[in-house]
């Protein structure tokens, strides 16, 4: 089939993974209103366009932390991206590198930090962190990451208790997944991914394991015991975040910030960057979209901290219409995934480079030399 659009990438990817991963990655939570308020929020806005400006040469080029990004884009951290297809997270960081953007390590990758650089060793690694109830271990995955060359931390704030995805209850499909005979039976009827991925590490003679885990506490995907020690701590509080910010030597960003307080809090307490996120409507069902809420944000921090939006995007104009809104950056969750399912490494970077066409093409049409010259339009 031809791959036009984010949405045939979706929809290859829809073939290719058994329904209890695809529908783990796609969907939302509870009723899913949050996810439709997301493209809901997208759909209202509208750029001014201004014309007669000769603008042939479209730049996608910004800065990110004062370094010079090739595009406003970065992968997003998220979970078992090694099951979408084998060593994804190794694929996916190589992709990251001929793109020129970051990749964020997710805390329950299937690979570890110290496979994905060896994998991708030119590739710009970020770290998400869940912070775990024993605190020592969660240093020493701050070290590893560190150690790793990744000097960017991704601190998650916005999953600290499990939310109440019902599709997930019946596909037996999670974290972990719990083996049953739904999920076999939509394991076998999708052949293509059992030998391809599933059956790639099992030749290993082991199921995927969450590997920053620390080794007397790792467990497979299907394990339905988990070490509290590296359970997510529910009660997350400032005082972590003050912790955090006295550990970590590099830049910090603390994901899933939807208010002005909290934005402002943050700088307080020294972080370097936030991200404006509902998780991608997967969390709390009535979260507010980022859309309706970063021209506040943005307009109140200022430059004094770094603004990066998430959630959402489907088109690089959604992408437009966030930077044009007060974001610097952008941070991509599912779309990679699909390229990645639809065609591994090479996959995830067509889809992203189809994606920065679009953002050209739109520029063009704005005339928009660059992203500062995006404007949302008033009326």
């Amino acid at each position: 089939m031809d791959l036009l659009n984010s949405h045939d990438y979706r929809e290859k990817a829809r073939r290719f993974l058994p329904r209890g991963l695809f529908e783990y990655i796609d969907r939302g939570t509870e009723d899913e209103v949050a996810l439709q308020q997301l493209r809901k929020s997208l759909d209202r806005i509208s750029l001014e366009p201004a014309i007669l400006n000769g603008s042939a040469d479209c730049l996608l080029a910004t800065q990110l932390f004062d370094k010079s990004a090739a595009s406003p884009l970065i992968i997003a951290p998220t979970a078992l991206a090694g099951l979408v297809s084998y060593q994804g997270e190794v694929a996916l960081a190589r992709a990251a590198a001929r793109l020129k953007v970051p990749f964020c390590v997710a805390t329950l990758s299937i690979t570890s930090i110290e496979r994905i650089r060896k994998g991708a060793p030119d590739a710009e690694l970020w770290f998400q962190l869940y912070l775990w109830k024993d605190r020592k271990l969660m240093e020493e995955l701050l070290s590893r990451a560190w150690n790793a060359g990744c000097e960017t931390l991704v601190f998650t704030v916005d999953n600290q208790v499990a939310p109440n995805r019902e599709y997930n209850q019946r596909n037996r499909f999670g974290v972990p997944t719990v083996p049953g005979l739904r999920n076999s039976v939509d394991v076998l009827s999708h052949p293509r991914w059992m030998l391809g991925v599933l059956g790639r590490y099992l030749t290993s003679g082991r199921l995927p394991e969450f590997a920053h885990y620390p080794p007397d506490c790792r467990t497979s995907i299907t394990s339905g015991a988990s070490d509290p020690r590296v359970e997510q701590d529910p009660s997350l509080n400032w005082d972590d975040l003050a912790r955090l910010r006295d550990l970590w030597r590099g830049k910090l960003i603390v994901k899933g910030v939807l208010s002005v307080a909290d934005a402002l809090r943050c700088c307080e307490f020294g972080a370097d960057a936030i991200v404006v996120s509902s998780h991608g409507g997967r969390n709390l069902d009535i979260a507010p979209a980022p859309a309706d809420r970063l021209v506040n944000i943005s307009e109140a921090v200022g430059s004094n901290i770094t603004v990066i939006a998430d959630s959402g995007v489907r088109r690089g104009t959604d992408i437009l219409k966030y930077l044009a809104l007060g974001a610097q950056a952008t941070m991509l969750g599912r779309l990679p995934l699909w390229g990645l399912a639809a065609g591994g490494e090479d996959g995830a970077v067509e889809l992203l480079e189809m994606i920065q066409n679009e953002m050209r093409t739109a520029m063009g049409f704005l005339g928009a030399h660059t992203i500062d010259d995006l404007a949302i339009s008033r009326t």
